[in-house]
């Protein structure tokens, strides 16, 4: 029987821990201070957001939003975040993906001070991933790590397959996993054979961006699959890059969707508000 894994328990385990690292915090006078930035009123940028705001509420983070409208310049966002950074107050920046087309999102996450980027999409934290020194990581990979090790699954000497290269989950999980000593095969759209590939794996993290793709044929027996993708299937209901119920009966241990990775993403956000405030 798969051992399902619980990403609401564990987020929750680490909402607790930063609660009582922010209260010691705040015993010598430091307070946190997150600033989330929205451009336009995407509906799901804006549960997102919201989503954000009350697990600062939960852990005693201090939040800060602008809500500005679609038609707002980049001369305008780029501003307000050269604003921010010098606000000894702001301790993280977080501008909310996707933004609008006439704005180019690789110059606003550039304009981020590399400290105060919690997302870890800078270049200059993403280099530092690369070369395995301490900056700030892309959530959703480090929370996969997070589910990994609370789980005791180990990761050294394992055989990890990655399935997508995007910069925001798979480059970061590949160099995440190289540094728990896993050995690392990423595929994507241009693989032959992927099948055969991710059958090899110990190890199979999912973030392709297909609803239901990856099926039993494609996972090695006691195999351990994260499922980074969420999707909306044609009965509205919410489902993963992987189909659940073809894989489930085969593997070790698995994620669902929801309830899986996606609660990490903003307890590991809630992770890098309180690493900027210890650095």
């Amino acid at each position: 029987m798969a051992t399902i894994i619980d990403g609401k328990k564990i987020s929750g385990d680490i909402k607790n821990e930063l609660k009582d690292k922010v209260a010691k915090l705040n015993e010598k006078n430091i307070t946190i201070t997150l600033c989330v930035i929205q451009v336009g009123n995407d509906s799901a940028s804006s549960i997102y957001v919201r989503n954000k705001k009350k697990a600062c509420e939960e852990i005693g983070i201090r939040s800060i939003s602008y809500e500005l409208p679609e038609e707002t310049s980049q001369e305008e966002l780029i501003n307000l975040i050269q604003e921010l950074n010098q606000r000894p107050d702001i301790n993280g920046i977080l501008v909310q993906l996707p933004l609008p087309k006439h704005i180019d999102e690789d110059t606003i996450i550039k304009t981020i001070s590399p400290e105060k980027d919690v997302d870890g999409f800078h270049p200059l934290n993403v280099g530092k991933l690369s070369l395995g020194q301490k900056g700030l990581v892309s959530c959703t990979p480090a929370g996969v790590i997070q589910l990994l090790k609370r789980y005791n699954i180990p990761i050294e000497g394992k055989e990890c397959v990655i399935v997508g290269r995007s910069n925001i989950v798979g480059k970061p999980m590949s160099m995440l996993m190289l540094k728990e000593n896993a050995t690392v095969t990423i595929c994507h759209s241009k693989t032959k054979n992927l099948a055969e590939v991710t059958k090899r794996a110990d190890i199979l993290i999912v973030a392709m961006g297909k609803p239901k793709f990856i099926t039993g044929e494609y996972v090695k027996e006691g195999a351990v699959v994260i499922d980074v993708g969420i999707h909306r299937n044609e009965n509205n209901k919410i489902c993963g890059d992987v189909d659940f119920d073809d894989v489930v009966d085969k593997v070790s241990a698995i994620t669902p969707v929801p309830g899986g990775v996606g609660p990490m993403t903003i307890a590991m956000l809630m992770h890098n508000c309180v690493e900027t405030a210890m650095n």
